[in-house]
């Protein structure tokens, strides 16, 4: 039964994150304008994504040992990336329909993209807190997903804003 709810839970995965970059390139394409429906739609489909990551990795197949300090880095990771990803959402205020100046203030005065950098604690943090193998091996894959959603978004900014060049010359990521 482990087995069976564990390659469910890699499919949830990955349709999830399929579905968020089919997303993502409709709306770079200007296919797609966000807006009320869309955000509910990205909304549930994240919150689907993010549980299902959580279930999958203390659910992996296959385990690795890994020494006590290790697993507790993994946790604080991804309690790290929790706190990232909150701290942008209450700085912005909002997830898809943005249509300010740019956001330089709070977190974003040192970090670019604190949300994908969050996501991407989470999808390290988690598998090395269970030791998960698989889990750590598909977070690889999905880290790639996450750093084309920011290639994407980074390429919007750039059109949107003259002085997002300045912008990345001052932050991380």
């Amino acid at each position: 039964m482990k087995k069976e709810l564990f390659f469910v839970l890699v499919a949830i995965c990955l349709f999830t994150h399929i579905c968020r970059t089919v997303y993502e390139i409709l709306k770079h394409n200007n296919f797609l304008k966000p807006g009320k429906l869309s955000f509910v739609i990205m909304f549930t489909n994240m919150v689907l994504l993010w549980v299902s990551w959580f279930l999958l990795c203390r659910n992996d197949i296959s385990r690795i040992e890994i020494p006590g300090i290790i697993r507790y880095a993994g946790l604080t990771l991804t309690g790290i990336g929790i706190i990232a990803f909150l701290t942008a959402l209450f700085t912005i205020k909002t997830l898809e329909s943005y249509e300010g100046d740019l956001i330089t203030g709070g977190i974003y005065k040192w970090i670019r993209h604190p949300m994908y950098l969050g996501f991407i604690c989470w999808l390290i943090g988690f598998p090395v807190y269970f030791g998960a193998l698989y889990a750590f091996i598909l977070a690889l894959l999905f880290i790639t997903n996450v750093l084309f959603w920011r290639y994407l978004e980074e390429k919007e900014l750039l059109k949107r804003f003259p002085s997002y060049k300045d912008y990345i010359k001052t932050t991380f990521f």
